[in-house]
């Protein structure tokens, strides 16, 4: 796919009507993440996507048009003193991030990518995938993004303030398999593609959805949507 600076104008297509304005670093390791990405998937079967184009919009577009929905939510969590900065500073603590069911990272590699400040773990039950994950940390310098090899239930760790999720499971289950380790206050986060009204509906009274978030996603002509959820006030988190 095209060189160089043709690959970069092509990734800068997609964050402008985003509002996203990476750096060239970020550039660098968004694009150095599609490399991998592609290079790992001949042998590890990452994904179903196999052409570098398809991953461009199907993976990397769809998971960007997550980050200005999530800035916010994070931004809401660590408020700014009154005039202290503008709407794209990054949140100062270091808030963390689980990625449920990553595969090959996404959306928790880029989120990583995109909002440094994050510690973002991506958890899946396949050794490989968490493996390729690892590699990415690595190989892109991205101290704030680990991965762990481990069925979420049985995962060790801290609590997180977003969970999120991207074609793993029912929200019913999502939510069910990761309450514990939800810090009371945050929220989930399940990528969807058209509205799940179904599972809204299946929620149990313990979990509020509290706001579905349509995405436009450049360049790919498909619904999709953020389901918000929340521990409902009372419940145990």
């Amino acid at each position: 796919m095209a060189d160089p600076a043709e690959r970069a104008r092509l990734l800068q297509d997609i964050c402008v009507p985003l509002g996203l304005q990476p750096h060239d670093t970020q550039l660098d390791q968004l694009l150095g993440y599609l490399d991998l990405m592609q290079r790992w998937n001949a042998t590890y079967n990452l994904t179903a996507v196999r052409d570098r184009a398809g991953m461009l919009t199907q993976h990397l577009a769809d998971c960007l048009a997550v980050v200005p929905p999530v800035t916010r939510h994070l931004q809401q969590l660590h408020q700014q003193p009154s005039g202290a900065s503008d709407s794209h500073t990054p949140p100062l603590r270091a808030l963390r991030v689980l990625d449920v069911g990553s595969g090959g990272g996404l959306p928790g590699v880029v989120l990583a990518i995109m909002l440094p400040a994050l510690q973002v773990t991506c958890v899946d039950t396949v050794g490989k995938k968490a493996a390729f994950v690892r590699q990415v940390a690595g190989a892109l310098a991205l101290p704030g993004l680990q991965a762990a090899h481990s069925r979420v239930e049985a995962l060790q760790a801290p609590a997180f303030d977003v969970i999120t999720s991207r074609a793993f499971a029912s929200l019913v289950d999502f939510t069910a398999c990761t309450r514990q380790h939800l810090l009371p206050g945050a929220a989930w986060l399940a990528m969807k593609g058209k509205m799940p009204q179904d599972e809204i509906n299946a929620l149990p009274a313990t979990v509020q959805m509290f706001h579905v978030e349509q995405l436009q996603v450049p360049g790919l002509d498909a619904e999709r949507c953020l389901v918000w959820m929340r521990a409902s006030a009372g419940s145990d988190t």
